[in-house]
Protein backbone atom coordinates (compact mmCIF):
# COMPACT_ATOMS: atom_id res chain seq x y z
CA UNK A 1 0.00 0.00 0.00
CA UNK A 2 1.49 3.34 -0.63
CA UNK A 3 1.90 5.92 1.72
CA UNK A 4 -1.24 8.26 0.60
CA UNK A 5 -3.77 5.78 0.09
CA UNK A 6 -4.29 5.52 4.10
CA UNK A 7 -4.69 9.05 4.09
CA UNK A 8 -7.10 9.07 1.04
CA UNK A 9 -9.60 6.82 3.12
CA UNK A 10 -8.93 8.41 6.15
CA UNK A 11 -10.41 11.84 3.92
CA UNK A 12 -13.05 9.39 2.26
CA UNK A 13 -14.22 8.58 5.76
CA UNK A 14 -14.21 12.20 7.09
CA UNK A 15 -15.95 13.68 4.47
CA UNK A 16 -18.97 10.42 4.50
CA UNK A 17 -19.31 11.55 8.50
CA UNK A 18 -19.35 15.25 7.84
CA UNK A 19 -22.18 14.85 5.22
CA UNK A 20 -24.10 12.41 7.64
CA UNK A 21 -23.78 15.43 10.10
CA UNK A 22 -24.80 18.04 7.78
CA UNK A 23 -28.02 16.29 6.38
CA UNK A 24 -29.32 17.10 10.05
CA UNK A 25 -31.03 20.55 10.17
CA UNK A 26 -30.14 20.75 14.15
CA UNK A 27 -26.45 21.18 13.12
CA UNK A 28 -24.87 24.08 11.52
CA UNK A 29 -21.70 23.46 9.31
CA UNK A 30 -19.68 25.79 11.56
CA UNK A 31 -20.10 23.35 14.08
CA UNK A 32 -19.43 20.74 12.15
CA UNK A 33 -15.63 21.90 11.29
CA UNK A 34 -15.44 22.26 15.07
CA UNK A 35 -16.30 18.57 15.37
CA UNK A 36 -14.13 17.54 12.78
CA UNK A 37 -11.20 19.15 13.94
CA UNK A 38 -11.91 17.65 17.34
CA UNK A 39 -12.05 14.00 15.56
CA UNK A 40 -8.73 14.57 13.51
CA UNK A 41 -6.99 15.47 16.82
CA UNK A 42 -8.35 12.22 18.18
CA UNK A 43 -7.21 10.89 14.73
CA UNK A 44 -3.85 11.61 15.24
CA UNK A 45 -3.02 11.37 18.53
CA UNK A 46 -4.40 7.34 17.86
CA UNK A 47 -1.97 7.23 14.80
CA UNK A 48 0.67 8.32 16.80
CA UNK A 49 -0.10 5.89 19.25
CA UNK A 50 0.42 3.01 17.22
CA UNK A 51 -3.43 2.65 15.62
CA UNK A 52 -3.49 2.07 12.01
CA UNK A 53 -5.52 4.50 10.33
CA UNK A 54 -8.88 3.22 9.38
CA UNK A 55 -8.83 1.55 13.27
CA UNK A 56 -7.77 5.11 14.55
CA UNK A 57 -11.03 6.51 12.86
CA UNK A 58 -12.99 4.06 14.02
CA UNK A 59 -12.01 4.56 17.91
CA UNK A 60 -12.16 8.40 17.47
CA UNK A 61 -15.57 8.18 16.22
CA UNK A 62 -16.64 6.00 18.83
CA UNK A 63 -14.97 8.09 21.52
CA UNK A 64 -16.67 11.24 19.71
CA UNK A 65 -20.36 9.50 20.30
CA UNK A 66 -19.84 10.57 23.97
CA UNK A 67 -19.50 14.31 23.05
CA UNK A 68 -22.38 14.30 20.02
CA UNK A 69 -25.69 12.65 19.44
CA UNK A 70 -25.54 12.64 16.03
CA UNK A 71 -21.60 11.07 16.12
CA UNK A 72 -23.34 8.34 18.28
CA UNK A 73 -25.93 7.81 15.60
CA UNK A 74 -23.53 7.71 12.87
CA UNK A 75 -21.20 4.68 14.75
CA UNK A 76 -23.92 2.89 15.46
CA UNK A 77 -25.12 2.49 11.82
CA UNK A 78 -22.15 2.21 9.91
CA UNK A 79 -19.75 0.35 12.83
CA UNK A 80 -20.26 -3.39 10.95
CA UNK A 81 -18.99 -1.83 7.63
CA UNK A 82 -16.21 0.09 9.78
CA UNK A 83 -15.92 -3.26 11.22
CA UNK A 84 -15.56 -5.21 8.16
CA UNK A 85 -12.73 -2.52 7.08
CA UNK A 86 -10.93 -3.36 10.26
CA UNK A 87 -11.03 -7.78 9.84
CA UNK A 88 -10.25 -7.90 6.15
CA UNK A 89 -6.96 -6.57 5.97
CA UNK A 90 -6.33 -4.72 3.07
CA UNK A 91 -4.26 -6.98 1.29
CA UNK A 92 -6.31 -10.33 2.42
CA UNK A 93 -8.15 -11.97 -0.24
CA UNK A 94 -12.19 -11.84 -0.17
CA UNK A 95 -14.85 -14.86 0.40
CA UNK A 96 -14.61 -15.80 -3.29
CA UNK A 97 -11.91 -15.01 -6.54
CA UNK A 98 -12.10 -11.49 -7.93
CA UNK A 99 -10.45 -9.99 -10.46
CA UNK A 100 -9.86 -11.80 -13.71
CA UNK A 101 -10.87 -15.37 -11.59
CA UNK A 102 -14.99 -13.15 -11.41
CA UNK A 103 -14.54 -11.92 -14.84
CA UNK A 104 -13.87 -14.92 -16.39
CA UNK A 105 -17.16 -16.19 -14.28
CA UNK A 106 -19.14 -13.61 -15.44
CA UNK A 107 -18.30 -13.77 -19.26
CA UNK A 108 -18.89 -17.57 -19.24
CA UNK A 109 -22.30 -17.30 -17.81
CA UNK A 110 -23.20 -14.65 -19.53
CA UNK A 111 -21.95 -16.46 -23.20
CA UNK A 112 -23.75 -19.44 -21.88
CA UNK A 113 -27.04 -17.37 -21.42
CA UNK A 114 -26.57 -16.05 -24.74
CA UNK A 115 -26.16 -19.37 -26.41
CA UNK A 116 -29.07 -21.45 -24.26
CA UNK A 117 -31.38 -18.58 -25.75
CA UNK A 118 -30.61 -20.28 -29.26
CA UNK A 119 -30.71 -24.32 -27.68
CA UNK A 120 -34.56 -24.76 -28.56
CA UNK A 121 -33.65 -23.49 -32.51
CA UNK A 122 -31.65 -27.28 -32.31
CA UNK A 123 -35.09 -28.68 -31.76
CA UNK A 124 -37.07 -26.94 -34.51
CA UNK A 125 -38.13 -23.68 -32.17
CA UNK A 126 -37.13 -21.09 -34.19
CA UNK A 127 -37.29 -17.90 -32.65
CA UNK A 128 -39.07 -15.79 -34.89
CA UNK A 129 -41.36 -18.69 -36.40
CA UNK A 130 -44.71 -18.61 -36.72
CA UNK A 131 -45.90 -22.02 -34.85
CA UNK A 132 -43.62 -20.97 -31.85
CA UNK A 133 -44.41 -17.39 -30.96
CA UNK A 134 -45.51 -18.64 -27.09
CA UNK A 135 -42.70 -20.93 -26.34
CA UNK A 136 -40.07 -18.19 -25.98
CA UNK A 137 -41.81 -15.56 -23.73
CA UNK A 138 -42.89 -18.78 -21.61
CA UNK A 139 -39.45 -19.27 -20.87
CA UNK A 140 -37.26 -16.12 -21.25
CA UNK A 141 -36.47 -15.99 -17.84
CA UNK A 142 -35.31 -19.41 -17.99
CA UNK A 143 -32.67 -18.70 -20.56
CA UNK A 144 -31.04 -16.54 -18.46
CA UNK A 145 -32.25 -15.88 -14.34
CA UNK A 146 -30.74 -19.49 -13.46
CA UNK A 147 -26.83 -18.47 -14.49
CA UNK A 148 -27.83 -15.41 -12.73
CA UNK A 149 -28.32 -17.41 -9.73
CA UNK A 150 -25.02 -19.33 -10.31
CA UNK A 151 -23.14 -16.08 -10.34
CA UNK A 152 -24.42 -15.25 -6.84
CA UNK A 153 -24.17 -18.43 -5.87
CA UNK A 154 -20.78 -18.71 -6.34
CA UNK A 155 -20.00 -15.46 -5.16
CA UNK A 156 -22.09 -15.91 -1.85
CA UNK A 157 -20.59 -19.63 -1.80
CA UNK A 158 -24.43 -21.07 -1.09
CA UNK A 159 -24.46 -24.54 0.77
CA UNK A 160 -25.36 -27.14 -1.39
CA UNK A 161 -28.85 -27.52 0.50
CA UNK A 162 -29.85 -23.88 -0.41
CA UNK A 163 -28.81 -24.69 -4.58
CA UNK A 164 -30.23 -27.63 -4.67
CA UNK A 165 -33.74 -26.33 -3.35
CA UNK A 166 -33.02 -23.81 -5.87
CA UNK A 167 -32.41 -25.79 -8.81
CA UNK A 168 -36.01 -27.80 -7.83
CA UNK A 169 -37.48 -24.41 -8.31
CA UNK A 170 -36.16 -23.99 -11.71
CA UNK A 171 -36.99 -27.49 -12.34
CA UNK A 172 -40.56 -26.68 -11.26
CA UNK A 173 -40.75 -23.77 -13.42
CA UNK A 174 -39.54 -25.31 -16.51
CA UNK A 175 -42.23 -28.03 -16.22
CA UNK A 176 -44.97 -25.68 -15.82
CA UNK A 177 -44.35 -23.73 -18.60
CA UNK A 178 -44.04 -26.18 -20.88
CA UNK A 179 -46.13 -29.32 -19.96
CA UNK A 180 -49.85 -27.65 -19.94
CA UNK A 181 -51.30 -27.84 -23.72
CA UNK A 182 -51.74 -23.39 -23.03
CA UNK A 183 -53.72 -22.00 -25.91
CA UNK A 184 -51.24 -20.14 -28.25
CA UNK A 185 -51.59 -16.51 -27.17
CA UNK A 186 -54.13 -16.98 -24.99
CA UNK A 187 -55.09 -15.65 -21.57
CA UNK A 188 -53.10 -18.23 -19.44
CA UNK A 189 -49.98 -18.26 -21.72
CA UNK A 190 -50.09 -14.61 -21.30
CA UNK A 191 -50.33 -14.60 -17.67
CA UNK A 192 -47.70 -17.20 -17.66
CA UNK A 193 -45.18 -15.23 -19.13
CA UNK A 194 -45.52 -12.33 -17.38
CA UNK A 195 -45.59 -14.03 -13.89
CA UNK A 196 -42.62 -16.49 -14.18
CA UNK A 197 -40.01 -13.67 -14.11
CA UNK A 198 -41.97 -12.66 -10.81
CA UNK A 199 -41.56 -16.28 -9.34
CA UNK A 200 -38.61 -16.75 -9.91
CA UNK A 201 -36.67 -13.37 -9.39
CA UNK A 202 -37.31 -14.48 -5.62
CA UNK A 203 -35.11 -17.29 -6.13
CA UNK A 204 -32.37 -15.16 -8.00
CA UNK A 205 -32.45 -13.38 -4.35
CA UNK A 206 -32.19 -16.11 -2.08
CA UNK A 207 -28.82 -16.47 -3.95
CA UNK A 208 -28.21 -12.69 -4.00
CA UNK A 209 -28.59 -13.09 0.34
CA UNK A 210 -26.46 -16.03 0.33
CA UNK A 211 -29.35 -17.80 2.03
CA UNK A 212 -29.51 -16.06 4.33
CA UNK A 213 -33.42 -14.63 3.64
CA UNK A 214 -33.93 -14.34 7.16
CA UNK A 215 -31.53 -10.52 7.28
CA UNK A 216 -33.33 -7.61 6.84
CA UNK A 217 -30.24 -5.56 5.71
CA UNK A 218 -29.60 -8.40 3.14
CA UNK A 219 -33.22 -8.22 1.66
CA UNK A 220 -33.28 -4.77 1.66
CA UNK A 221 -29.71 -4.69 0.04
CA UNK A 222 -31.55 -7.33 -2.65
CA UNK A 223 -34.24 -4.57 -3.52
CA UNK A 224 -31.61 -1.89 -4.03
CA UNK A 225 -30.16 -4.08 -6.42
CA UNK A 226 -33.04 -5.09 -8.45
CA UNK A 227 -33.29 -1.29 -9.28
CA UNK A 228 -29.80 -0.51 -9.66
CA UNK A 229 -29.69 -3.69 -12.49
CA UNK A 230 -32.47 -2.24 -13.97
CA UNK A 231 -30.93 0.63 -14.74
CA UNK A 232 -27.70 -0.81 -15.85
CA UNK A 233 -29.73 -3.01 -18.44
CA UNK A 234 -31.72 0.20 -19.95
CA UNK A 235 -28.81 1.76 -20.23
CA UNK A 236 -26.67 -1.11 -22.09
CA UNK A 237 -29.82 -2.12 -23.86
CA UNK A 238 -29.60 1.47 -25.02
CA UNK A 239 -25.87 1.03 -26.20
CA UNK A 240 -26.76 -2.25 -28.28
CA UNK A 241 -29.76 -0.62 -30.53
CA UNK A 242 -27.21 1.93 -31.19
CA UNK A 243 -24.22 -0.82 -31.69
CA UNK A 244 -26.42 -2.57 -34.16
CA UNK A 245 -28.05 0.12 -35.79
CA UNK A 246 -24.42 1.34 -36.44
CA UNK A 247 -23.66 -2.14 -37.51
CA UNK A 248 -26.50 -2.51 -39.76
CA UNK A 249 -25.48 0.73 -41.21
CA UNK A 250 -21.55 -0.10 -42.03
CA UNK A 251 -22.40 -3.54 -44.18
CA UNK A 252 -25.36 -1.74 -45.73
CA UNK A 253 -22.63 0.73 -46.84
CA UNK A 254 -21.00 -1.46 -48.71
CA UNK A 255 -23.85 -3.35 -50.43
CA UNK A 256 -24.32 -6.50 -47.27
CA UNK A 257 -27.55 -6.71 -45.90
CA UNK A 258 -26.88 -8.20 -42.23
CA UNK A 259 -30.12 -7.69 -40.59
CA UNK A 260 -30.64 -11.38 -40.18
CA UNK A 261 -27.60 -11.37 -37.92
CA UNK A 262 -28.90 -8.39 -36.31
CA UNK A 263 -32.16 -10.09 -35.48
CA UNK A 264 -31.18 -13.87 -35.19
CA UNK A 265 -28.38 -13.41 -32.80
CA UNK A 266 -27.07 -10.24 -31.68
CA UNK A 267 -30.67 -8.65 -30.32
CA UNK A 268 -31.42 -12.01 -28.42
CA UNK A 269 -28.36 -12.97 -27.20
CA UNK A 270 -27.33 -9.47 -26.45
CA UNK A 271 -30.75 -9.21 -24.37
CA UNK A 272 -29.66 -12.30 -22.29
CA UNK A 273 -26.15 -11.84 -21.36
CA UNK A 274 -26.31 -8.22 -20.87
CA UNK A 275 -28.65 -9.12 -17.49
CA UNK A 276 -25.09 -11.22 -16.23
CA UNK A 277 -23.02 -8.03 -17.23
CA UNK A 278 -25.16 -5.58 -15.96
CA UNK A 279 -25.71 -7.94 -12.49
CA UNK A 280 -21.68 -8.18 -12.64
CA UNK A 281 -21.21 -4.09 -12.75
CA UNK A 282 -24.03 -3.47 -9.90
CA UNK A 283 -21.66 -5.46 -7.88
CA UNK A 284 -18.29 -4.19 -9.09
CA UNK A 285 -19.40 -0.58 -8.86
CA UNK A 286 -21.53 -0.41 -5.76
CA UNK A 287 -20.38 2.58 -4.29
CA UNK A 288 -21.13 4.71 -7.05
CA UNK A 289 -24.19 3.60 -8.28
CA UNK A 290 -25.77 4.08 -4.95
CA UNK A 291 -25.59 7.40 -5.78
CA UNK A 292 -28.73 7.04 -8.20
CA UNK A 293 -30.75 5.73 -5.98
CA UNK A 294 -32.17 9.06 -4.17
CA UNK A 295 -31.61 11.32 -7.26
CA UNK A 296 -34.01 9.24 -9.36
CA UNK A 297 -36.26 8.55 -6.91
CA UNK A 298 -36.35 12.78 -5.80
CA UNK A 299 -37.18 12.74 -9.68
CA UNK A 300 -39.32 10.35 -10.17
CA UNK A 301 -42.04 10.36 -7.27
CA UNK A 302 -43.34 14.11 -7.92
CA UNK A 303 -43.62 13.28 -11.81
CA UNK A 304 -45.48 9.89 -11.08
CA UNK A 305 -47.72 11.65 -8.04
CA UNK A 306 -48.51 14.49 -10.13
CA UNK A 307 -49.63 12.19 -12.79
CA UNK A 308 -51.76 9.68 -10.67
CA UNK A 309 -53.57 13.06 -9.36
CA UNK A 310 -53.87 14.31 -12.73
CA UNK A 311 -55.70 10.84 -13.25
CA UNK A 312 -58.28 10.91 -10.80
CA UNK A 313 -58.94 14.46 -11.15
CA UNK A 314 -59.89 13.79 -14.27
CA UNK A 315 -61.89 10.61 -14.10
CA UNK A 316 -64.02 12.60 -11.42
CA UNK A 317 -64.28 15.76 -13.44
CA UNK A 318 -65.54 13.55 -16.44
CA UNK A 319 -67.53 10.54 -14.61
CA UNK A 320 -65.49 8.32 -16.69
CA UNK A 321 -65.17 4.53 -15.76
CA UNK A 322 -61.67 2.47 -16.19
CA UNK A 323 -62.45 -0.06 -19.39
CA UNK A 324 -61.61 -3.39 -18.23
CA UNK A 325 -60.14 -4.53 -21.34
CA UNK A 326 -56.83 -6.67 -20.77
CA UNK A 327 -54.39 -4.28 -22.37
CA UNK A 328 -56.30 -1.72 -19.59
CA UNK A 329 -55.74 -3.91 -16.62
CA UNK A 330 -52.46 -5.01 -17.81
CA UNK A 331 -51.27 -0.76 -18.00
CA UNK A 332 -53.09 -0.42 -14.67
CA UNK A 333 -51.46 -3.54 -12.74
CA UNK A 334 -47.67 -1.94 -14.25
CA UNK A 335 -48.44 1.36 -12.98
CA UNK A 336 -48.74 0.43 -9.55
CA UNK A 337 -46.15 -2.06 -10.02
CA UNK A 338 -43.94 0.88 -10.73
CA UNK A 339 -45.71 2.68 -8.25
CA UNK A 340 -44.62 0.04 -5.50
CA UNK A 341 -40.92 -0.13 -7.21
CA UNK A 342 -40.19 3.73 -6.87
CA UNK A 343 -41.54 3.06 -3.14
CA UNK A 344 -39.18 0.01 -2.55
CA UNK A 345 -36.41 2.40 -3.70
CA UNK A 346 -37.30 5.18 -2.09
CA UNK A 347 -36.85 2.99 1.22
CA UNK A 348 -33.97 1.41 0.34
CA UNK A 349 -31.81 4.69 -0.80
CA UNK A 350 -33.06 7.02 2.70
CA UNK A 351 -31.44 6.96 5.80
CA UNK A 352 -33.54 5.43 8.26
CA UNK A 353 -32.36 7.66 11.20
CA UNK A 354 -33.05 10.75 9.47
CA UNK A 355 -35.82 12.72 10.46
CA UNK A 356 -39.36 12.97 8.82
CA UNK A 357 -39.45 15.69 5.85
CA UNK A 358 -40.82 16.83 2.92
CA UNK A 359 -39.97 14.02 0.59
CA UNK A 360 -41.26 11.85 2.93
CA UNK A 361 -44.80 13.47 3.14
CA UNK A 362 -44.76 13.41 -1.21
CA UNK A 363 -43.74 9.83 -0.82
CA UNK A 364 -47.27 9.40 1.33
CA UNK A 365 -49.44 11.74 -0.99
CA UNK A 366 -47.79 9.08 -3.78
CA UNK A 367 -48.87 6.01 -1.76
CA UNK A 368 -52.75 7.28 -1.19
CA UNK A 369 -53.05 8.35 -4.94
CA UNK A 370 -51.66 4.84 -5.95
CA UNK A 371 -54.09 3.20 -3.22
CA UNK A 372 -57.36 5.44 -4.85
CA UNK A 373 -56.44 3.92 -8.46
CA UNK A 374 -56.43 0.81 -6.97
CA UNK A 375 -59.31 0.95 -5.23
CA UNK A 376 -61.14 2.34 -8.50
CA UNK A 377 -59.82 -0.67 -10.35
CA UNK A 378 -60.49 -3.41 -7.95
CA UNK A 379 -64.17 -1.80 -7.90
CA UNK A 380 -64.24 -1.79 -11.77
CA UNK A 381 -62.78 -5.34 -12.36
CA UNK A 382 -65.24 -6.49 -9.34
CA UNK A 383 -68.13 -5.29 -11.11
CA UNK A 384 -67.03 -6.59 -14.66
CA UNK A 385 -66.96 -9.75 -13.16
CA UNK A 386 -70.31 -9.68 -11.58
CA UNK A 387 -71.47 -9.16 -14.87
CA UNK A 388 -69.42 -11.37 -17.25
CA UNK A 389 -68.39 -13.82 -14.90
CA UNK A 390 -65.04 -14.85 -14.43
CA UNK A 391 -61.63 -15.26 -16.99
CA UNK A 392 -58.02 -15.65 -16.25
CA UNK A 393 -57.86 -12.23 -17.01
CA UNK A 394 -60.04 -10.57 -14.23
CA UNK A 395 -59.14 -12.75 -11.82
CA UNK A 396 -55.58 -12.45 -12.14
CA UNK A 397 -55.68 -8.51 -12.37
CA UNK A 398 -58.26 -9.22 -9.16
CA UNK A 399 -55.51 -10.67 -7.16
CA UNK A 400 -52.76 -8.82 -8.22
CA UNK A 401 -54.67 -5.51 -7.07
CA UNK A 402 -55.52 -7.00 -3.71
CA UNK A 403 -52.25 -7.98 -3.38
CA UNK A 404 -51.09 -4.59 -3.94
CA UNK A 405 -53.95 -2.77 -2.02
CA UNK A 406 -52.71 -4.81 1.13
CA UNK A 407 -48.78 -3.41 1.04
CA UNK A 408 -49.44 -0.28 -0.17
CA UNK A 409 -52.68 0.38 2.64
CA UNK A 410 -50.08 -0.85 5.23
CA UNK A 411 -47.23 1.00 3.63
CA UNK A 412 -48.89 4.12 3.84
CA UNK A 413 -50.15 3.39 7.42
CA UNK A 414 -46.95 3.11 8.51
CA UNK A 415 -45.43 5.92 6.39
CA UNK A 416 -48.42 8.08 8.45
CA UNK A 417 -47.49 7.16 11.91
CA UNK A 418 -43.21 8.21 10.69
CA UNK A 419 -44.56 10.85 9.74
CA UNK A 420 -46.20 11.88 12.81
CA UNK A 421 -43.41 10.78 15.01
CA UNK A 422 -45.63 7.40 16.21
CA UNK A 423 -43.75 4.81 14.08
CA UNK A 424 -39.84 3.92 13.38
CA UNK A 425 -38.65 4.24 9.62
CA UNK A 426 -37.49 0.55 9.98
CA UNK A 427 -41.22 -0.59 10.60
CA UNK A 428 -41.52 0.51 6.93
CA UNK A 429 -38.45 -1.18 6.05
CA UNK A 430 -39.46 -4.55 7.74
CA UNK A 431 -42.77 -4.66 6.04
CA UNK A 432 -41.68 -4.17 2.34
CA UNK A 433 -39.12 -6.74 2.75
CA UNK A 434 -40.94 -9.32 4.59
CA UNK A 435 -43.65 -8.77 1.89
CA UNK A 436 -41.22 -10.03 -1.00
CA UNK A 437 -42.25 -13.31 -1.15
CA UNK A 438 -46.20 -12.35 -1.36
CA UNK A 439 -46.01 -11.62 -5.40
CA UNK A 440 -43.52 -14.50 -5.79
CA UNK A 441 -45.83 -16.76 -4.46
CA UNK A 442 -49.09 -14.85 -5.98
CA UNK A 443 -46.71 -15.46 -9.09
CA UNK A 444 -46.35 -19.01 -8.76
CA UNK A 445 -49.97 -20.01 -8.04
CA UNK A 446 -50.54 -17.91 -11.30
CA UNK A 447 -48.24 -20.17 -13.43
CA UNK A 448 -48.85 -23.81 -11.86
CA UNK A 449 -53.05 -23.19 -11.13
CA UNK A 450 -54.46 -20.62 -13.53
CA UNK A 451 -53.81 -22.96 -16.53
CA UNK A 452 -56.03 -25.89 -15.48
CA UNK A 453 -58.43 -24.16 -13.30
CA UNK A 454 -59.40 -22.16 -17.48
CA UNK A 455 -58.96 -24.79 -19.20
CA UNK A 456 -55.78 -23.49 -20.70
CA UNK A 457 -57.47 -21.07 -22.39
Amino acid sequence: MSVSEPGKALEAEITHWRSYLLRRRAIHAVDVDELEDHLRGQVAALVSAGLATDEAFLVAVKRMGDLDELSREFAREHSERLWKQLVVAPGSAPPTGTGRQETIVVVGLAVLSALAVKVPELFGRELFGSSNTGFYPRNVSLFVLPFLTVYFAWKRRLDAVSLGWLALAFAAAALFANVFPLTPEGSTEVLTALHLPIALWLAVGVAYVGGNWSNLSARMDFVRFSGELFIYYVLIAFGGAVLTGFTLAMFQSIGLDVEWLAQAWLLPCGAMGAVIIGAWLVEAKQSVIENMAPVLTTLFTPMFTVVLLAFLITMVWTGSGIDVEREVLIGFDLLLVLVLGLLLYAVSARDPQAAPNAFDALQLLLVVSALVVDGVALAAIAARISEFGFSPNKVAALGENVVLLVNLSWSGWLYARFLRGRGSFAALERWQTAYLPVYAVWAGLVVVVFPPLFGYV
